[in-house]
């Protein structure tokens, strides 16, 4: 007589057995060896550290940095500052070149891509060439090239060029402009200026909702630049003018008053954002030619002119295809920023990651802070695009 079958076997086995314990399982496990191996490494750090007796330790960001920055816009910093001081305005740098890097390396980038299709021979192989011609020479060769040319082609201080209402000034020294002086009242225009923005938001969803209800379309345009010019501008008024203008003006050997961008800031951005824009240029030109030509043929149809279809049936649908690409070129814009030590603009790679670095001795510490920082700048732009794609993306009705 057969012995019936168990009906209960081994509860590992069957856990190992089905699809998601076992998913769960293995990711538990890969985290535990990644943080092990991760632990092992800093001790072994820690150790080789106090055998030639270093300690790890971030105390010397507070140590007296004892060297000057030239260019710090938005923090006053002396060569009396701390190390930390030194690292807030090289990330400050850091984040000042990727921002406006970003923007002209776009506009830059599609106006290329559009000239790239443009039916008129000379203006698409002009485009081409200079496309081609920017992406296959090194960054950093651009970067050197443009400095030089900044340094040496302009004129010194005392020959500016006055580029405009005797206001702006163009040397190898940089680029003077009027800086705002701000007096009282300002703050309360700002605040109104900010809540006219909000209006505006709000005013813009709630049309975009009225039309999907009901078909009826408001004047956005208008009434948004209605909101944004009336009411700070009343306001400005109102409070008296609070803002004047420091021009600056030329005195013994150098400008005085007004504000300075200087040649090595001019330089980095340029490079930056022309080297970036031509890649941009190739995204655009490829997410274009992704839009279905009956688009652009029913647009057409419809007695739209090119620039207009281009502006309201091409490029809403070719974003969809662009964004995710150009989320990268802004990450590597931002990364190629770490370069500018070559031509000795300061920005966290130059301060925390050159100078302090070799000052303190603290060479692990630095690149910790270093790369955390660049990461974190990562993730920041990765995120926005990301928020930013997920709202242009094709919703279905």
């Amino acid at each position: 007589m057969t012995q019936p079958a168990q009906s209960t076997s081994n509860p590992l086995l069957q856990l190992w057995r089905n699809q998601e314990s076992r998913g769960v399982i293995i990711q538990i496990v890969t985290m535990v060896v990644v943080f092990a191996l991760l632990a092992a490494i800093a001790r072994n750090v820690v150790i080789n550290l106090e055998a030639v007796g270093k300690e790890f330790s971030f105390g010397f960001l507070l140590w007296p940095a004892a060297y000057d920055i030239g260019f710090s816009p938005f923090l006053e910093y002396t060569n009396r500052s701390t190390h930390l001081r030194a690292a807030v305005v090289g990330l400050l740098n850091t984040l000042l070149i990727a921002f406006w890097g970003c923007i002209l390396a776009t506009m830059v980038g599609f106006v290329l891509g559009i000239m790239r299709l443009s039916s008129n021979w000379l203006v698409s192989k002009l485009s081409y060439a200079f496309v081609e011609f920017m992406r296959n020479v090194p960054i950093l060769i651009h970067i050197l090239a443009i400095y030089a040319i900044v340094v040496t082609l302009l004129p010194p201080v005392k020959k500016a060029l006055n580029v405009g209402a005797d206001a702006f000034f163009l040397s190898n020294r940089g680029f003077y402009v009027p800086s705002p002086v701000f007096e009282d009242g300002a703050t309360l225009v700002g605040i109104v200026l900010l809540l006219s923005i909000a209006l505006v938001y709000f005013f813009k969803r709630w049309a975009r909702r009225q039309q999907d209800d009901t078909g009826k379309l408001y004047p956005v345009l208008w009434v948004s630049l209605g909101i944004l010019v009336a009411l700070p501008g009343i306001t400005f008024i109102a409070t008296g003018m609070p803002l004047s203008w420091d021009v600056p003006v030329l005195k013994g050997f150098n400008f005085k008053g007004g504000m300075a961008i200087k040649p090595e800031f001019l330089a980095l951005w340029l490079a930056l954002s022309l080297y970036t824009a031509c890649f941009i240029a190739e995204i655009v030109r490829a997410g274009i030619l992704a839009v279905s030509h009956g688009q652009t043929e029913a647009a057409f149809a419809l007695g739209l002119r090119p620039n207009r279809a281009l502006q309201l049936i091409i490029i809403p649908q070719a974003l969809r295809v662009i964004v995710p690409p150009l989320c990268s070129q802004y990450l590597n814009l931002t990364k190629n920023s770490s370069l500018a030590i070559a031509i000795g603009y300061m920005d966290i790679t130059a301060t925390l990651g050159g100078i302090s670095l070799m000052q303190t001795g603290k060479e692990m510490e630095t690149m910790l802070i270093v790369m955390g920082v660049y990461l974190v700048i990562s993730l920041l732009i990765s995120s926005f695009m990301n928020w930013f794609n997920h709202r242009i993306k094709l919703t279905e009705r």
